[in-house]
């Protein structure tokens, strides 16, 4: 037997894996590996109570590598309750964030047994740098040992290529990318999680919120131990993939550097979605940079013979309502606790009547109160860029229908809806950040549309509406807009894409009003963004016009030229054309690039009447 492990160990030496010898799929990839194999070696760092809960800061061992073990922090909590087995929840922390213990207290004030891994921390192994939320200086930390997947080595993420903090030294491999060490180490936590004696093995689910959405959609891929699945902002395939846009092609977020096909075929999300035998509810934001809209779609399209949910934040990138982020609740208590199932997804029917305008009918699942739907529709090809705009939406007995008028039959069309059902009661996140208000309503999305332009050039649907001078005359509201620091005055910002739509973007020779009402005279800033993730089209760049607005209980106009809008980078002068903005912000207390702010606000924020261009005549 010695003799057959040193003749193994030599021969791995002498010939170590090939190009021809790698994984040629997600399976050959993971064959090797057993969460369950080695011990945990856990490690309790420090244990207390509060809010009926017990909490246990944690280590464990991932695994050892190049001969070093590799150890993992973690925050574990359960309720205090006794001689009960509880659910558990894993949650995986997103990039720059750490092992959350808020939301270990939201999973165990619902009733769950919840473990956020710390999968971030790197270093020496000691807190407080990227520690656990909580961690006391002296505390252990992460500590890789050999291997690094943090964001200390952030080329890794998308590489197969050898390194000294990688898998393999001397080899291109699958296993060198961050992203295999890192689901690793969760499914390690998995087994951690199933492993307490609160925990019911049998009813085990994950959820994560950005590269932790990534993260989530790897281990519901690879591990059949995942009875449900919740990937937020992340997780959509063909990250590797040139998409072709109106202003010209543009490869995605990751470069991969090293065999194309091969990471296509290993570390892919399209390849691990049809891996995922467990229900999944995608939570995500329209414009998210991280996970495509259209994409998202198209990678759980992949998901087999398992239900699938939606829930989109309009207008936002990488963030989510309170209204799409309670969801997850939902459905984790429906597949761990046998709570009520969520409606079915909305049906939708989109039509394209030669002579007359577009239309789509949508159609909710009632077995929750349904109280409103809204209808979103698009002209523009960039997920990350595009304004979505409102249709107004008239209901129908039990089916809300709307017009989408267009301007163009030369432009893709894309559509979809979001429902929202009243909660029986109203629901609290009161540990998530920003969501310390009760949460009334639940949204969950419609399956996504879209049309190419020969299609709507074939069925020829009417030209209803042509580009206008007037931006908004919040005769809506704000629903054209995302809003950031909404509880702070001082710091508000309202941000909207509609002047990067042909319908309300403007032309050479206009100057932009501003018609608002403010009692209290301040420092108010319109800023202006080029280019927001169209580098394809042009260097991004921000612009700030900040006035001081006269306090006033009547209607002002403030009427902004081109070169009004400075420049945050020095040496760029001002605004040269309106054609190429993606973003208007309206904001109380924008910080330039310097970081300087305006001064402290007065009064109320600013009732805002009407947005236009004015036009020569």
């Amino acid at each position: 037997m010695r003799r057959l492990l040193l003749s193994a160990f030599l021969s791995l030496i002498v010939c170590p894996p090939t190009i021809a010898q790698q994984p040629a799929s997600v399976q050959e990839l993971w064959a090797d590996f057993d969460p369950r194999q080695d011990p945990l070696e856990t490690e309790i760092i420090r244990e207390w109570q509060e809010d009926d809960g017990v909490f246990r800061h944690v280590r464990f061992l991932v695994g050892t590598f190049k001969g070093q073990p590799a150890r993992m922090t973690a925050i574990y909590g359960f309720p205090k309750t006794s001689d009960q087995k509880f659910p558990g929840v894993m949650h995986i922390h997103g990039g720059g964030q750490r092992g959350s213990l808020s939301e270990v207290k939201l999973l165990v004030a619902r009733g769950y047994a919840g473990l956020s891994v710390n999968w971030g921390g790197s270093g020496n192994g000691q807190a407080p740098i990227n520690s656990v939320e909580g961690a006391k200086e002296n505390d252990p930390n992460t500590d890789w040992g050999a291997v690094d997947p943090t964001q200390l080595n952030v080329a890794s993420y998308s590489s197969m290529l050898p390194g000294p903090k990688q898998y393999f030294e001397d080899v291109e491999h699958p296993k060198n990318n961050n992203w295999y060490l890192l689901t690793l180490g969760c499914r390690r936590g998995l087994t951690f999680l199933e492993q307490q004696p609160e925990v019911d093995p049998e009813r085990l689910g994950v959820h994560g919120f950005s590269m932790g959405g990534n993260l989530t959609m790897y281990v519901a891929g690879t591990d059949r131990r995942v009875k449900v699945a919740v990937p937020a902002v992340g997780g959509q395939g063909w990250r590797w993939e040139k998409h072709e846009f109106l202003d010209g092609g543009v490869g995605q977020q990751d470069y991969v550097r090293g065999d194309l096909d091969v990471f296509r075929r290993t570390l892919s999300f399209e390849s691990y979605a049809p891996l995922i035998q467990c229900p999944v509810l995608h939570r995500s934001a329209t414009n998210d940079f991280h996970g495509w809209l259209d994409d998202v779609y198209r990678t759980n399209e992949l998901i087999p013979n398992q239900p699938i949910r939606y829930a989109w934040t309009p207008h936002h990138n990488h963030r989510l309502s309170p209204e799409v982020a309670v969801t997850m609740l939902l459905w984790l208590d429906h597949y761990l606790k046998d709570a009520p199932a969520l409606p079915e997804t909305p049906e939708t029917k989109l039509t394209l009547r030669a002579q007359n305008v577009p239309s789509i009918r949508v159609t909710p699942d009632h077995s929750w109160p349904v109280e409103r739907c809204e209808i979103f529709y698009s002209v523009d090809p960039d997920p990350r860029a595009r304004f979505w705009r409102s249709a107004e939406v008239i209901r129908n007995g039990d089916a809300f229908e709307a017009q989408l008028p267009l301007h163009s039959l030369d432009l893709p069309l894309f559509a979809f809806s979001n429902v929202y059902c009243r909660l029986p009661k109203d629901e609290s996140m009161k540990q998530t950040p920003g969501m310390s208000e009760p949460i009334r309503q639940f949204c969950l999305s419609s399956k996504f549309h879209t049309i190419a332009p020969q299609t709507l050039q074939n069925e020829k649907p009417s030209i209803t509406v042509s580009a206008g001078n007037v931006i908004d005359d919040f005769s809506n509201g704000l629903r054209d807009w995302y809003e950031l620091n909404g509880g702070h005055v001082s710091l508000r910002e309202l941000w909207t894409r509609k002047v990067s739509d042909p319908i309300w973007r403007g032309v050479d020779g206009d100057k932009l009003c501003l018609t608002l009402k403010m009692p209290e005279t301040n420092h108010f800033s319109i800023v202006l963004v080029e280019n927001e993730w169209r580098s394809y089209r042009g260097p991004r760049r921000t612009f700030v016009c900040t006035r001081e607005i006269q306090g006033s209980a009547e209607k002002q106009e403030i009427v902004f030229e081109l070169s009004d809008f400075q420049s945050l980078k020095d040496g760029d002068g001002p605004l040269k054309s309106w054609s190429q903005l993606d973003l208007l912000g309206m904001c109380a207390g924008f910080k330039d690039g310097r970081g300087k702010q305006s001064s402290q606000w007065r009064g109320p924020a600013p009732e805002f009447v009407r947005l236009e261009w004015l036009r020569p005549e």
